[in-house]
């Protein structure tokens, strides 16, 4: 018979998430309590938790975790660099003709900020303060125009260089380059999706997503070099920071730490870098990088004492002994994710699920390539977290700068296809690992 303090150490952690409190202090809290009762019950071994600070420091001096604070300095110094604003205002004109070609340039330019800063926030907020008002301008459906804006925007979470890639990685004991390679394809699938979801409606319904005049592309003198020169840096800048990881020659945090410098150097270029642009990326990468920390670390102790109660030997014959073997673990840790996006951050999930399910995922036989495949499995499932009502994020940051005559129920019924498209491409790398393992070197 399993140890009862174990399972019930999860319903009380995620009562104290849905009831508002903080995860990292619920996850931290939970488990100095039921260490506590443990111990008074004679069923739990103090020295785990003497062995708590080692961890910590284990932690702390982890070089994976160190491409987190690089990244994302990276992502939020173009971010200030008004890049987006540059992009969208020129690949618009560009598309913008055909039908749907705003929605489409806002596909293509979600995707390259992705691959150039992988802020899901800054990518969804600057579309949404650009893009949304000329969509409405020439008469774009609400929901299509909402929809388009905050699924392009959540591809900074699958497509590399990704912080929840590099979270992943160390959660499952993965190379941070190996999940980057095996992401890559399934997140420019997704892209595509978006885009012949776009193109359909726009040649289905083409009221729902008209051209803009040839007249106000052609006001704009030489817009082909304008183009090229607001792309050229921003890919330079991903191929030399994707190049140097894919090609063995830098670490993700080395090519991290040079990403960090050249988008320091891009802004610069454009005459934006300053002390307050300085100031308030430095103070933004500190903010999200000790929340990271800070939930790694109440994770590791629930990890701790949830094993001390052997909640890991419960946790591993109930996924092991499913119907279906490795399908019905496939089915259940999907299903679970899914739901959980609905209420709580992706971050939180990866910390609290993930060191569940790789000790079942590896019983069953998941090692090596596919243990990768698992791994971009899971970060696509938690970027429908995202796009889901009531709390996906990216609704949230869509909502504080869309015009108050776009009401909140348009942008939820807006995401509903894209959810649909997440959904569907989770299921092509389900059935086809070779998306995900055709670029890994053999093991």
């Amino acid at each position: 018979m399993h140890e009862p303090l174990g399972p019930l150490m999860f319903v009380v952690v995620f009562l104290l998430i849905f009831i508002g409190y903080p995860v990292a202090f619920a996850l931290g809290g939970t488990a100095l309590i039921f260490g506590l009762l443990g111990v008074a019950a004679g069923r739990f071994d103090i020295a785990y938790l003497q062995l708590f600070p080692e961890r910590v420091f284990g932690v702390m001096s982890n070089q994976i975790l160190l491409a987190i604070p690089f990244f994302i300095f990276m992502g939020t110094m173009l971010e200030r660099s008004r890049l987006a604003q540059d992009l969208l205002r020129t690949i618009g004109l560009l598309f913008g003709p055909a039908r749907g070609g705003l929605a489409l340039a806002v596909v293509f330019v979600g995707a390259l900020l992705a691959a150039a800063t992988g802020v899901v926030g800054a990518s969804v907020v600057a579309m949404g303060m650009i893009s949304l008002p000329i969509m409405q301008r020439y008469g774009y459906q609400k929901e299509l125009a909402t929809g388009v804006i905050c699924a392009a925007g959540t591809l900074g979470q699958i497509i590399p260089p990704s912080v929840v890639l590099v979270v992943l990685a160390d959660q499952l004991g993965e190379s941070v380059g190996d999940l980057f390679r095996g992401a890559l394809l399934p997140g420019l699938l997704l892209a595509g999706l978006y885009a012949l979801w776009v193109a359909f409606l726009a040649w289905r319904h083409p009221e729902r997503a008209p051209a803009i005049p040839i007249a106000e592309r052609e006001n704009v003198p030489h817009l082909g070099a304008e183009v090229l020169k607001v792309m050229l840096p921003p890919l330079l800048l991903i191929v030399v920071v994707l190049g140097s990881i894919f090609a063995g020659i830098a670490t993700p945090s080395e090519a991290g730490a040079l990403g960090a410098v050249g988008a320091v150097i891009l802004a610069a270029s454009t005459g934006r870098l300053d002390r307050a642009c300085l100031k308030s990326t430095a103070e933004s990468t500190l903010r999200i990088s000790s929340m990271v920390m800070f939930l790694l670390l109440g994770s590791t102790a629930f990890a701790m004492v949830f094993r001390g109660l052997h909640g890991d030997v419960w946790i591993e014959d109930l996924l092991t002994n499913l119907p279906g073997g490795e399908i019905g673990l496939l089915v259940a840790a999907n299903v679970a994710i899914f739901i959980l996006g609905f209420f709580i951050d992706f971050f939180e999930i990866a910390f609290i699920l993930l060191p569940l399910l790789a000790p079942a995922a590896r019983a069953l036989g998941i090692e090596n390539e596919r243990m990768v495949w698992f791994g971009v499995m899971i970060a696509i499932n938690l970027q429908t977290s995202f796009l889901t009502p009531p709390f996906g994020f990216s609704l949230f940051y869509l909502r504080g700068v869309a015009p108050k005559e776009i009401p909140t129920s348009a942008i939820y019924r807006g995401a509903v296809p894209f959810i649909a498209i997440q959904l569907v491409g989770l299921g092509l790398v389900i059935a086809f690992p070779e998306l995900v393992t055709v670029l890994l070197e053999p093991r």
